[in-house]
């Protein structure tokens, strides 16, 4: 399994950047790997709602429907996709900080089958993937990292 957790301290406010961040079609303006989200269940952020989200992959971009499982406005929310080849577990916490807040985003990465062979070779990578999409959060956001990167 792969691991990468970036907090950013933004000057939004926590139920701004709750809003933000629980409505996945954002990913698209901040994490370089997405190409194109669409949301297929659901109208913006909520419980039981539903995204695919298209992710650059070689030798060809894959589609992953994400499902919002955990929906806690305006601290928590948790997406999970799930295909034949990997699992993608994306967890979102907003805490208040003065008038902005923190934002962490941890994702989890788990190659299925037989792939899951090259899961030391996928944490090897994880981390460049998970920098690039750190850099854009921090711009999104307007904000800083806080803490030291974690994997």
């Amino acid at each position: 399994m792969a691991r990468y957790t970036v907090s950013v301290a933004t000057p939004m406010p926590a139920d701004e950047a709750f809003a933000y961040m629980a409505d996945l079609r954002n990913f698209v303006q901040w994490d370089p790997g997405v190409t194109n989200v669409e949301q297929v269940e659901g109208d913006g952020a909520g419980a039981h709602t539903a995204f695919d989200v298209t992710v650059k992959a070689f030798p060809k971009n894959i589609v992953l429907r994400y499902h919002t499982t955990t929906f806690v406005p305006p601290t928590t929310v948790v997406a999970r996709a799930q295909s034949k080849l990997l699992t993608s577990l994306d967890t979102v916490t907003v805490t208040p900080d003065g008038d902005g807040s923190i934002v962490t985003y941890h994702a989890e990465l788990t190659l299925n089958g037989p792939l899951k062979l090259a899961d030391p070779l996928l944490r090897m990578t994880f981390g460049k993937i998970g920098d690039r999409a750190a850099a854009g959060l921090i711009a999104a956001l307007n904000g800083a990292r806080v803490g030291a990167r974690r994997r």
